[in-house]
């Protein structure tokens, strides 16, 4: 079972207690000229790498906040997390981002 460590609990908790939510950072579009095609992309296309990514996460079952972290996805290993609003690490891992 994997720990995940909020950031505003301050604590390593099971993975059961929270639910992925998503790709972090992504910008929604501004403006009424917004096209449907850029509409559509904000919606529902998103990166799937291979490697480190930055994902929102929920504790659902402890403090019910959502939270940042980066997770490897080929060992699925988080390697951090940081609150929601927060810009996400300028270095991960010795430079991949």
């Amino acid at each position: 079972m994997l720990l995940i460590h909020c950031p505003y609990c301050g604590e390593a908790r099971p993975e059961l207690e929270f639910r992925h939510a998503g790709e972090a950072h992504v910008a929604r579009p501004v403006g009424a000229d917004v096209g449907d095609e850029d509409f559509e992309a904000f919606l529902f296309l998103r990166a799937n790498p291979k490697g480190i990514v930055f994902e929102r996460w929920r504790h659902i079952h402890g403090c019910g906040r959502f939270f940042n972290a980066a997770r490897d996805t080929v060992s699925d290993r988080f390697l951090v997390t940081y609150k929601a609003g927060d810009k996400a690490p300028a270095d991960i891992e010795g430079g991949r981002v």
